[in-house]
């Protein structure tokens, strides 16, 4: 069965659950669907936001796309997210993401 099938097909059986979407988004990415990938992590954001795991892969994909402004904004709200988690590794990984892009 197709990947992409499978993933969609976890999300409709758990609408509730962040992971299935995330790995719909990460497999776009891989097949170098950079737009749909990037849908599904817009998507994945909006409906659980406090998902930290999200915002790292979601501004790469925008960094990928040429959209870097975009990409500090979910860096930046990244941040904030995995602050308020106390997630201190996610919070490194963006605060790193966020200052290449200024470099």
């Amino acid at each position: 069965m197709d990947r992409l099938a499978t993933f969609r097909g976890f999300i409709e059986r758990t609408p509730q659950d962040p992971f299935p979407r995330y790995g719909l988004a990460m497999e776009h990415r891989t097949r170098g669907e950079l737009d749909l990938a990037w849908a599904a992590f817009n998507e994945l954001i909006e409906k659980f936001p406090t998902y930290v795991a999200s915002y790292l892969m979601a501004g790469g994909t925008l960094v990928s796309l040429g959209r870097k402004d975009e990409a500090a904004a979910i860096y930046r709200r990244g941040i904030e997210v995995a602050t308020t988690a106390r997630d201190q590794h996610a919070r490194g990984e963006l605060e790193t993401a966020l200052s290449e892009l200024a470099s």
